[in-house]
């Protein structure tokens, strides 16, 4: 599945159309016409946003800029948009006013309104506005009219008390109601004409020219406790509470840890540890889809800290990068410990390589990986910025080789590092028993950064998340003014590391 959100072009009006009628069927004769979408994708190309699956059109948002004090809580839907015309719109202007929402009924599942919200939000960011400001329908209130008024109603909502599909998703992205808004839309009999003025304010809005630039990212580790699951679908089900935990905290990475799926190796306890590692790779599959899907949902690139992949009667320990744009890459572990050899027979992978994503270019190695430096130079040396190392170790002083080597590969490759494991006991499954872990962001080591060069860091052996922001503008400065200047001070006349 491939997810794509970019601006509306008047060559997707037919389809436009065709989506607007499912997700209005009762109001089918509003539909817009090509005329009104030919006017806004000329003159507000970046307002009007559309996303896509497979190619296929399901969700809209569009926009228009107002100075909102032209207007001011009291308006219409046609004062606010100039009788239909949308000649109330100007660059000039300091409010993104939101015109209109939907989103095909056959993709509601997969959370495109958020997306398209988050995506406004962050053009409002960008451009500098003081807030998003929007008429909301409250299509369920012609079956509470009788009882409350719509203050009434909003109240209600708001506490969950009673739910409506449109102010609910509203109040959940964070705008809060403003007023009542009369007659805002006569044709709209379920809302009894009645809208909720909602408006979201941008924290970064100032009066001088916007400086704000997209490097500040947020990382999500997961500190993942072993446990025995009753069937695959409990397992899933905890692997979504942290990707909703994360993303409702905008988080733009999950990192989960090494074999974090090994407790569904229980069922296989009567076989040998290689055995019940090839009878576990048959779910990766499975439980790679699944995971693509909520990395989708929720808006968040997963990386799927690794599972066992056999392929051509060879078992690989395999990371996944999961695109929220739903786009998949995987990372096969180059460096196979001893542990792994003798009771899996596994193998090594042969491809190194940096990841494109929304965020910039990323690394990714498997716990022993980190262990090695040559592996993680090369990756910088592509311009990777951050590295993600799922691990799982049984030890205390097997996990403190991973933590010094995580935090050295941070220092010498002037790259924020990201290491996440498991915790806890594992009784009745083979060579699982014990783990030993404490999720931490790594930092280089000058005065930008944390005096400890740790920029946040779990409780050891408890599960919980670790959420953390970096910013990648500080790497920049870091190698064109850092105290010391590793990357470019290295004797290139004496030495190299390159790729085979």
């Amino acid at each position: 599945m491939q997810i794509e959100t970019r601006n509306l072009t008047l060559q997707d009006y037919d389809e436009l159309a065709e989506t607007m009628k499912r997700a209005y069927p009762q109001m089918s004769e509003s539909i817009w016409s090509k005329k009104s979408i030919d006017k806004l994708t000329k003159m507000f190309p970046n307002g009007q946003i559309c996303i896509t699956v497979d190619g296929k059109l399901a969700a809209v948002a569009l926009s228009i800029i107002v100075n909102y004090e032209e207007f001011g809580d009291e308006h219409t839907y046609s004062d606010i948009t100039g009788n239909y015309t949308f000649n109330t719109h100007t660059s000039t202007g300091n409010v993104l006013y939101g015109i209109e929402v939907f989103v095909d009924p056959e993709f509601r599942e997969l959370r495109l309104g958020r997306r398209l919200y988050d995506a406004r939000k962050e053009l409002c960011e960008h451009l500098n506005l003081k807030s998003i400001v929007l008429g909301g329908r409250i299509p369920n209130y012609h079956k509470y009219s009788h009882e409350f008024s719509p203050r009434e109603y909003i109240r209600k909502v708001r506490d969950k008390e009673i739910y409506d599909p449109v102010l609910s998703f509203q109040l959940s992205n964070n705008f809060l109601p403003i007023r009542i808004l009369k007659k805002y839309l006569p044709e709209d009999e379920a809302s009894r004409e009645n809208a909720v003025l909602l408006q979201w304010n941008n924290i970064y809005y100032s009066r001088k020219p916007n400086t704000m630039q997209d490097s500040i990212i947020r990382l999500g580790l997961v500190q993942w406790q072993m446990r025995h699951f009753r069937d695959i679908e409990a397992f899933y089900e905890q692997v979504e509470f942290f990707v909703n935990v994360m993303g409702d905290y905008k988080s733009d990475f999950v990192l989960f840890p090494e074999l974090f799926n090994t407790p569904l190796l229980a069922p296989f306890n009567n076989l040998s540890e290689r055995d019940s590692m090839i009878e576990l790779a048959k779910l990766t599959e499975q439980i790679k889809k699944k995971i693509s899907e909520l990395a989708i949902s929720y808006n968040v690139n997963i990386i799927s800290g690794s599972m066992p992949v056999f392929d051509n009667n060879d078992l690989y320990n395999v990371s996944y990068l999961l695109h929220r744009d739903g786009r998949i890459d995987e990372y096969r572990k180059i460096h196979i410990t001893p542990n792994e050899k003798r009771y899996y027979g596994m193998k090594g992978g042969n491809e190194i390589k940096v990841f494109d994503t929304d965020c910039g270019k990323i690394g990714l190695v498997i716990c022993y990986d980190v262990e090695f430096p040559e592996l993680p130079r090369i990756l910088a040396d592509q311009g990777m910025k951050v590295l993600f190392v799922p691990y799982l170790t049984d030890t205390q002083n097997a996990y403190m080789r991973v933590r010094h080597c995580a935090a050295a590969r941070a220092i010498e490759n002037e790259c924020y590092v990201a290491i996440a494991g498991c915790v806890g006991n594992l009784p009745k499954v083979n060579n699982m028993d014990i783990q030993f872990g404490q999720a931490a962001v790594f930092t280089p080591s000058d005065f930008a950064f944390p005096s400890n060069a740790v920029k946040g860091e779990a409780t050891p052996n408890t599960e919980m998340t670790l959420i953390v922001d970096v910013d990648l503008n500080l790497l920049k400065d870091l190698h064109h003014n850092g105290s010391v200047q590793v990357m470019k001070d290295r004797r290139k006349d004496l030495y190299e590391t390159y790729l085979k």
